[in-house]
Formats: C-alpha cells, structure tokens, sequence
C-alpha cells in the first residue's frame, strides 16, 4: 500500500515522503478545496516542523493563505479547523505509528473528515502530475495560538461533582502538551501522570494503548497509587484505552456503552453510532438509556457522516475513538476522558470495575488479524459456508446464530483492513465455550492469525 491512504496519508520519513512530497501534498489539497484560507497544525516528532512547512508553503503556491497553529493535537487541530473561519486544513501526524513515519489527517470546512472515498485519491493523482505555477497571488502565513481556546473547549464538557483521581499516560505523544492546560481547568481531578513529555522517538513504549502490552505502565500507576481509573493516549491524542481501579482493561466497546449512557442523561431521544464490531451489549444499553442504536462501518470518516446525517449525539468504535457532536463531530480521547470522569464522579460512587461488570455479559475473542492474499474470495467463502446464518455486507461478512437470550447464540465478522493488507475477526458468543470453538472454527478456515 502507498502512503495516501483510506483515512489519512502515512509513510516513513525520508522514504516515502520527504519535504518536497509533502510541499506537493499542501498544494493539491489547497486546489482541491480550492481554498482561500486554510489551517495546519503539527505533533511532535523530530521532522513534523520540516513536513509542516513545506505543506504551507505548497498551500501558499496555490494561492491559498494559511494560518500556522503550530504544536497541536489532532483533536486541537479539528477543534481549530472547526472553529475558525477556514476552508480546511491538516493536522502533520502519522498518529500512534512509531517515530520514522509521519503523515497526515485531513478535513474540509467544519472539520469534515476528507478520506480516500472524498479526495485523498485526487490528491495522490494530482501529485503524481508535475508542480504547478505559483498562484499569481501568493498565499499569506499567520501563526496562531490557539491552545487556550481549545483547553477553555475541552473544559466546557466537565460536569465533575466531586474530587476524583485518575493515572494518565500520555506516551510521550500530543496528549501530554495539552492535557497540563485542559487539567488546569479542571480542578476536581487530581491526575497522576506518566510520560508526559512529547517525544517524537517515543522512549518509553509505542504510543499504541491497543495493544495490551502498552497498558502496563497506567495499570502499575493506578494500582500503586490506588487511583479510581487510568487512561493511556495515543501519539496524536485522538484515541484512548481506559483500565479501571484494578488495572483492568476496559474495552473501547464496553466504554462506548458507559459513555453514552452518560451522553444521553440530558438528550434521551438521540442517536449514538457505534461501530460493528463492538459487543451487541452497546446496541442494548443505548436502548436502555433512551437513545436510538445506530450500527456502521468501521472508520471515522463513515461514524462522523452517520452522525451528521442522523444528529446523533455520540459514536464509539472499538479502537478507541470517540466521537462528540459538541466537538465539530469530531473524535477526542481527552474528551472522553473528562465524559468518564463526569459518570464516576455522580453520586452514588461506584467503581468502574463494577460499573462495567454488568456489560461483561457476553463473550468476545478481540480482534484477531490474518494475512489473505485474496481477501475477497475468502469473504465470499465465508459467505457460502456460513450461509444458513443471517448475514449482512454492511462492510465484509457478518453472520448470525441462534437467539439472543439462547446459550447458542453467536455472531462473527470478518472484514478488509482499510489500513493494513489484512483481514479482521471480530467474534461473540453467548458463553466462553462456544466462543472458543467458534473462533478455532475460522481461524481453521482463514489460516494462522498475525502477531
């Protein structure tokens, strides 16, 4: 795969993309939105300021003057590009990747996500072509502060009642340059923190807080220091994992369900998207709580348009990303903290091991990942075999069996990575049982599952 991507752009430094790719890059996204007025923020790794530069100065070619916010995270820079009046602009990442690549998250005006499907394609064509002629006009620059505004943002979603602690690992990523502004605001939190310090060669673990491994630091802090949760982020700050008083994993489906209990407290009559991968228990609670369950594809730039094309208030996708109809649709990890932070805090207190234990009510395998060079034929595979199920396409194969309530109930998906040349299963079950020899079941059919 190349470095223009389903969701973003991404590749290794100086292979794949480099100064003048990037000034390539600034100078077809401008023409594409045809913009006047666009905005670019950068993450911390040692060759985001290079990048970032040359994307302004490709936007300045195409006539397009620029605002320049400097160090942000990605969800500061959606808040930015939302906030501002603005065609568009960019956020340099290349999110919880390890610190030789970097990249690019891209929206139009109001923060919409622009993916593969929108114009990211164009943009690579567009790029392959020569350089154009600088516009006649030459785009101006503007550097911008806007981590106050953003942490004044953040803070307006706090409803904290009473003094809770919490561990947080910023893994040396975007989290730990805003958190100490947003946790400023918030003077009822008494945070432990670790890695704070943005590092773009990430010293201490990868900045991947799906992988469990990753967790272990805020599993160790919040155990030790007897705090009520902990939270690790990611490079960029749009995702988070959640452990709870233990140190145990509370998965991003099971928090989806959690937080939009809480989102809808105030709005019960709205939508939440979820993605179909999570446990049927979201579906159930969002029902529970009044809302209106709304199942998609995996991806933020189809949750953020099912959102909009809905009202809905609230999205969750089992990889950690949660999505705000306050926030510009957009998706935050510090916001989703603050949101868990609000639930903990209402009386009566109630540990977020307890909370959750009621959501554990089925049995999921996680996501495993398998290498198939025809990823195709074996969803169609799939398909066939597992025909006396009821199926959906709704994005690769999902199949279901048996009744809900019944002890043989179970349901699978199996689907294309939009990143990576893999082919994803999702698995739940009624008991642990039949959970494993259902799983065994297909990874008999799809081959020895990736590391």
């Amino acid at each position: 795969m190349g470095i223009f991507k389903a969701y973003d752009i991404r590749g290794l430094v100086p292979q794949e993309l480099d100064a003048p790719l990037a000034k390539k890059i600034g100078n077809a996204f401008a023409r594409l939105l045809n913009a006047k007025r666009l905005l670019v923020g950068r993450d911390m790794r040692t060759h985001s300021p290079q990048i970032a530069a040359a994307v302004i100065e490709g936007m300045r070619d195409a006539g397009a003057d620029v605002i320049d916010i400097g160090l942000a995270s990605t969800p500061m820079t959606y808040f930015a590009i939302g906030s501002q009046d603005v065609d568009g602009g960019l956020c340099v990442t290349a999110s919880h990747n390890p610190g030789q690549y970097n990249g690019m998250k891209l929206c139009s005006r109001g923060s919409r996500p622009i993916s593969a499907a929108n114009g990211i394609l164009d943009i690579e064509r567009m790029c392959a072509a020569s350089y154009p002629a600088p516009a006649s006009q030459r785009g101006s620059v503007q550097q911008l502060d806007l981590l106050a505004a953003y942490a004044d943002h953040v803070a307006s979603f706090a409803r904290i009642e009473r003094p809770i602690t919490i561990g947080i690992d910023a893994s040396n990523g975007m989290a730990g340059y805003t958190l100490p502004h947003i946790l400023e605001r918030l003077p009822l939190v008494r945070a432990t923190t670790l890695f704070m310090q943005p590092d773009g060669t990430f010293p201490n673990h990868e900045a991947n807080p799906l992988k469990e491994e990753n967790l272990d630091p805020v599993r160790e802090l919040v155990r030790k220091n007897a705090l009520e949760l902990g939270v690790s982020f990611d490079g960029d700050a749009d995702r988070c994992c959640f452990v709870d008083e233990g140190g145990r994993t509370v998965t991003a489906d099971l928090m989806t369900a959690l937080l939009a209990r809480e989102m809808l407290r105030s709005k019960p009559s709205r939508a939440v998207v979820y993605d179909l991968r999570s446990s049927w228990v979201v579906k159930e609670e969002i029902q529970k709580a009044g809302g209106i369950a709304l199942r998609d594809r995996v991806g933020h730039s189809f949750i953020k348009a099912t959102m909009r094309a809905h009202g809905a208030i609230f999205g969750g996708e089992l990889s950690g990303h949660f999505y705000f109809a306050d926030n510009f649709v957009s998706d935050s990890g510090v916001i989703a903290m603050v949101t868990a932070l609000n639930l903990l805090s209402r009386e009566p207190r109630e540990p977020l091991s307890r909370r959750v234990q009621g959501l554990r009510r089925y049995h999921a395998t996680g996501e495993i990942n398998f290498h198939v060079e025809d990823k195709s034929a074996a969803i169609a595979g799939l398909k066939a075999r597992y025909a006396e199920g009821r199926q959906d396409e709704l994005d690769g194969i999902s199949v279901e069996f048996g009744d809900l309530k019944s002890s043989e109930w179970w349901w699978f998906n199996v689907r294309a990575s939009n990143t990576e040349p893999l082919l994803r299963l999702n698995l739940e079950a009624s008991n642990a049982a039949l959970r494993d020899r259902r799983r065994d079941e297909l990874i008999a059919i799809l081959g020895e599952p990736q590391s």
